[in-house]
């Protein structure tokens, strides 16, 4: 029957690598699950190995790997004897943001205008969406203090001093 030789945590070579060695007459048949579900191959995902004698040896490859790929990863062997499997953790990524919840909600609306007015939620810190709401007011604030300077200057600022031509 199958026997798993080796199986090692994710390490980068030019892709994302969990080594692995098989030992089995006959040659087992390999698989891999994510976290218990079965694991397909994709573009991004892909299992590369070789067989020599009784022992295949290969890795399962990442591509970019993401927190998305980040769990329980187990390859399954089998051949007409038995099976066997043996798990492993791989960690590529941090999640982004970590203890923080943004989330777009349309909340309120003009009802002169009949226009929904986008809010974003903090869920987890009030006092960063106050900093936030600061921010904001304070950078809308200095457009509008422009836009006023802008049309001043426009409208005084052409009149030549004492009626004095230039």
């Amino acid at each position: 029957p199958p026997r798993i030789l080796t199986l090692e945590e994710p390490v980068l070579h030019m892709d994302h690598c969990i080594a692995f060695a098989v030992h089995g007459n006959p040659a087992p048949t390999l698989h891999w699950l994510h976290n218990g579900q079965v694991l397909r191959e994709t573009e991004i995902i892909r299992m590369e190995f070789y067989q020599q004698g009784e022992v295949s040896e290969g890795c399962l490859l990442f591509n970019k790997p993401t927190h998305y790929n980040n769990g329980n990863y187990t390859i399954v062997a089998t051949n007409q004897l038995g099976s066997a499997n043996q798990t492993i953790k791989g960690h590529f990524l941090e999640k982004p943001f970590p203890g923080r919840i943004f989330s777009l909600s349309h909340q309120g609306s003009l009802q002169s205008e009949g226009l929904a007015t986008p809010k974003f939620l903090c869920v987890d810190s009030k006092a960063f969406c106050f900093q936030v709401s600061i921010a904001v007011g304070l950078a809308a604030f200095a457009c509008v203090l422009l836009v006023v300077l802008f049309i001043m200057i426009n409208k005084y600022g052409r009149r030549s001093k004492f009626g004095m031509k230039g």
